[in-house]
């Protein structure tokens, strides 16, 4: 699968890993093995189900190709394959960094991903 995967974390998190020229991931991801991504389809659902509320967040996309080897999709939530990275995040494997603030319903706006 070649196309865009995203990961959401905080900009707090993400400036440090500019500085670092890698992401290793949330306390979660740690705890897990692995960074967790999601496809497209599923970037919604997951923001909402995992990060309700939240603000101060940046919505990273990222090339699958330059992940490698250590991007595994692998069955999650109802069997659906979800993206899993076994390692850290390069830098540069990044297309772009998006705010992705709260609207005034309490759920997060997206930008727009075909721009």
């Amino acid at each position: 699968m070649d196309e865009t995967i995203y990961h959401v974390t905080t900009w707090q998190a993400w400036r440090a890993a500019e500085a670092a020229g890698r992401y290793e991931g949330s306390a979660d991801d740690r705890r897990d093995g692995f960074i967790h991504f999601s496809a497209r389809a599923q970037l919604v659902e997951s923001v909402a189900k995992h990060r309700a509320g939240q603000s101060g967040l940046v919505l990273l996309s990222v090339d699958p190709a330059a992940l490698g080897e250590a991007l595994k999709w692998e069955p999650s939530r109802g069997g659906a394959l979800f993206p899993h990275l076994y390692g850290t995040l390069p830098v540069g494997a990044v297309r772009r960094a998006d705010d992705l603030p709260l609207g005034s319903d309490g759920r997060h706006v997206f930008p727009d991903l075909d721009a």
